[in-house]
C-alpha cells in the first residue's frame, strides 16, 4: 500500500483509520481487487491511497493506473454541451430533433414488442436538450431489463461501444424505437448522455474524442483521460472485474489485452472515458471552483451554479421520481441536476454531507463527491460491476466526513 495523509482540514488519526478499513473489509475479503481513494479540501490533496495489484499477478497499484471510468464520463460531457449553451449554438430548452432529425417522429410506447409491431401514442410535448441533461428524456438503457424497449436497445445492440454503430447509427436506430414515458414525466437512467454527445458533434463540428481533448482535457492538464488508451499506455490500465452468479467476482476485461486499447466504432459521452485519480481530481477541482482551474477557464461561475441546483420537476428527489434503478430509499433527498446528482435533504439521506454537494459514479464502483460547502472534493477507483455490489460508496463518504473538523 502506498498512501500519503496531509492534516488540511482534517483529524489526521480518523483520515487514516479508512484505509484499514477498506483493505480488510474489501481487499483482504477478495471483493475487490484493488483500491484507489484521494481526498482534497480546496483542490489540495489530504489523502491519497493506492492498495491491491493493478493487474493479476502484477505490479502493485500506483499513481499512474488507468481505469474505465464508465458514467464518470457524464458530467464531462454535460460540461461539454454547457460550453456550446454559453458560446450560443443551443439553450436548455431547444428541442432535441431541433439539432438531431433523426428524433422528430418519436412516440410514447404503448404496445407491442417481443417480435409484434410497436404501437406508441404522442408524446406529450418534444424532448428538450434538459431532458437529456437531467434523464428526464423517456430513453432507458438495455441493462436494466425491465420491459420490451430494453429489450429493443440489447437485441439492436446500440450500447455495444465496440460493435456496429458510430454515433450518428446509435441516434438513428433510437429515433426508430418509442420512448419509455413522455419527457419530463418521470426519470429514468438512460442512453441520454450518450445522445447529448451526438448533440455536442452537430454542433461542434468535431467529434466527441477530439471535443473533449481540446476544449476540455488540454487546458485542465488531464493527458490521462481518452475513449482509446494510447499504445505508450496500455501497461497502466487495470485489469477490470464483474460480479457472475454463482462464481463471484471474475475478469471481464483484462488490462493487457483490453477493449478499451481499440478504438471504439461508439464514442460514449455517456460511459466510454479512461482516465487517473489525479486526472479526474484536476477535473473536480475546475467544478469546486467554479469552472476554472490554473488559469482555464472551462465554464463560467453562473453556470456550473445552474447545472448544481435540483431540476427535477416540482423539486422532487431521485426515490420520487424514478422509474426504475436510483429509485431506493437511499437516493431520498437527492436531486438531480444537469449532469451531476444533487444533494438537497441531508436527513433524508441519512449519512453526512451538505445541502448543494454533487456527484455520481461509474458502473465499475468508482466514484466522486464535490461539496462546495466543506470544499471537499473525493475520488475513487476500482473496477468491479455491477456499482451495486457492495456499499463501499456509502461507507467511504461516511468515513471521510467523520474526519472533518
Amino acid at each position: 500500500m502506498t498512501s500519503i495523509v496531509r492534516s488540511t482540514g482534517f483529524d489526521p488519526a480518523r483520515l487514516a483509520r479508512i484505509d484499514p478499513f477498506v483493505k480488510e473489509r474489501y481487499l483482504d475479503t477478495g471483493k475487490l481487487a484493488n483500491a484507489q481513494l484521494l481526498i482534497a479540501r480546496d483542490g489540495e490533496i489530504a489523502h491519497f491511497s493506492s492498495q491491491g495489484a493493478a493487474r493479476e499477478g502484477g505490479k502493485a497499484l500506483d499513481e499512474g493506473a488507468l481505469f474505465r471510468i464508465a458514467s464518470m464520463t457524464k458530467p464531462v460531457t454535460s460540461i461539454a454541451f454547457m460550453m456550446l449553451v454559453e458560446e450560443g449554438k443551443v439553450a436548455l430548452d431547444t428541442p432535441v430533433h431541433h439539432v438531431l432529425p433523426e428524433f422528430a417522429n418519436l412516440g410514447v410506447y404503448n404496445g407491442g414488442g417481443a417480435g409484434v409491431p410497436f404501437l406508441t401514442k404522442p408524446l406529450g410535448r418534444p424532448m428538450l436538450m434538459v431532458d437529456l441533461l437531467r434523464h428526464t428524456s423517456g430513453l432507458t438503457y438495455g441493462f436494466q431489463n425491465r420491459g420490451n424497449i430494453d429489450a429493443a436497445y440489447r437485441e439492436r445492440k446500440i450500447e455495444n461501444w465496440h460493435g456496429n454503430l458510430d454515433l450518428d447509427e446509435f441516434v438513428a436506430v433510437l429515433g426508430g424505437l418509442p420512448l419509455e414515458f413522455s419527457p419530463g414525466e418521470a426519470w429514468n437512467y438512460s442512453v441520454s448522455t450518450d445522445v447529448l454527445g451526438a448533440v455536442i458533434q452537430r454542433l461542434s463540428g468535431q467529434t466527441l474524442a477530439d471535443f473533449f481533448a481540446t476544449r476540455i482535457f488540454a487546458p485542465l492538464k488531464m493527458a490521462d483521460t481518452f475513449f482509446t488508451v494510447p499504445a505508450g499506455k496500455t501497461d497502466r490500465l487495470t485489469d477490470c472485474y464483474t460480479m457472475a452468479p454463482g462464481k463471484g467476482r471474475v475478469m471481464y476485461d483484462r488490462g493487457v489485452e483490453s477493449a478499451w486499447s481499440e478504438p471504439p466504432r461508439l464514442l460514449s459521452g455517456g460511459g466510454g472515458l479512461v482516465s487517473t485519480a489525479l486526472d479526474y481530481h484536476r477535473f473536480c477541482t475546475m467544478l469546486l471552483n467554479g469552472g476554472e482551474l490554473d488559469e482555464a477557464r472551462i465554464v463560467s461561475r453562473k453556470t456550473l451554479e445552474l447545472m448544481t441546483l435540483n431540476h427535477l420537476p416540482d423539486g422532487g428527489d431521485l426515490a420520487g421520481w424514478s422509474k426504475s434503478l436510483f429509485s431506493e430509499a437511499t437516493n431520498a433527498g437527492v436531486g438531480f441536476g444537469l449532469g451531476f446528482a444533487v444533494n438537497k435533504d441531508v436527513a433524508r439521506t441519512m449519512i453526512p454531507g451538505s445541502v448543494g454537494e454533487f456527484y455520481w459514479g461509474g458502473m465499475f464502483s468508482t466514484a466522486f463527491f464535490i461539496d462546495p460547502v466543506e470544499r471537499l472534493t473525493m475520488v475513487f477507483m476500482t473496477q468491479l460491476s455491477p456499482s451495486s455490489t457492495y456499499a463501499i460508496r456509502r461507507e467511504l463518504k461516511t468515513l471521510i466526513y467523520s474526519a472533518l473538523i
